[in-house]
């Protein structure tokens, strides 16, 4: 039993959860929770680490036994269930999201919210979700805020990160991917279009949305019509709604 967070094995494991440049390095990310412990794939498994009050009621779960008050210590949520896994990343290229038959994808630019991705990857998952594309000021999918927000979907979806958003949209289009901008100044609404079987939608910063050399890519703009004195949506929200809207036809 391990009975002290400075323990190697922990210090590392607390690394993984707090600095994205650990999991970058050692291409790992840890994941929490009985839910998302069980949707694993067992191919991915590192290693597991149960407290020592969860190993007592599901001593059917094999892992490393940690006393309760380090496993608290050790853990990024204020109430845990008591299993930790370490989990391998799965490496993604553009071309396998490109070269998919039909094809919805998320081209997100500067997403900084944890709750926002990991509900883009959790809803596109249940829209048929195909890939999701952002560029490097994206936060961290691998993040535990956003490992949680998915709900599992993580180890579903395809994403990819690029260094050059702008030459990864030119690819996905050569591919025959046709892009449609979420924006204020679209004159179109998201109801009036009929989404291309490869269908992309490009969601922008919380506060600032699309830059305008990304918006500029886009084969159409289009609006989320609003009433009251609201200024724009959630982008998690208006991520939900494009997709559902595709999903009504290519479903």
């Amino acid at each position: 039993m391990i009975t002290s967070i400075s323990n190697a094995r922990l210090r590392a494991v607390r690394s993984l959860l707090d600095r994205s440049r650990a999991r970058r390095e050692e291409k790992a990310f840890v994941v929490e929770g009985i839910r998302m412990f069980r949707e694993i794939p067992q191919d991915r498994l590192v290693e597991t680490y149960l407290s020592e009050s969860f190993h007592k009621k599901n001593p059917e779960i094999q892992g490393e036994i940690v006393k309760d008050d380090i496993f608290k210590k050790l853990s990024d949520t204020t109430n845990p269930q008591g299993v930790l896994a370490v989990v391998r990343q799965k490496q993604y290229s553009v071309s396998d999201l490109a070269d998919s038959g039909h094809g919805l994808f998320l081209i997100l630019e500067g997403i900084q919210d944890p709750g926002n991705l990991g509900t883009m990857v959790r809803t596109g998952e249940a829209a048929g979700l195909s890939g999701v594309i952002m560029d490097r000021k994206t936060v961290d999918i691998y993040s535990p805020k956003v490992v949680r927000s998915t709900m599992g979907a993580i180890f579903r979806v395809p994403f990819v990160y690029t260094e050059n958003l702008s030459e990864t949209i030119h690819e996905m289009k050569n591919a025959g991917v046709r892009f449609y901008a979420a924006h204020l100044d679209g004159k179109k609404s998201y109801s009036e279009i009929d989404y291309a079987p490869k269908t992309a939608f490009m969601i922008g910063n919380e506060g600032n949305g699309l830059s305008d050399e990304i918006t500029q890519l886009a084969d159409e703009k289009l609006i989320i019509p609003m009433k009251g004195q609201v200024e724009s949506l959630n982008a998690a929200v208006s991520a939900s709604i494009l997709m559902y809207k595709y999903a009504e036809k290519h479903f």
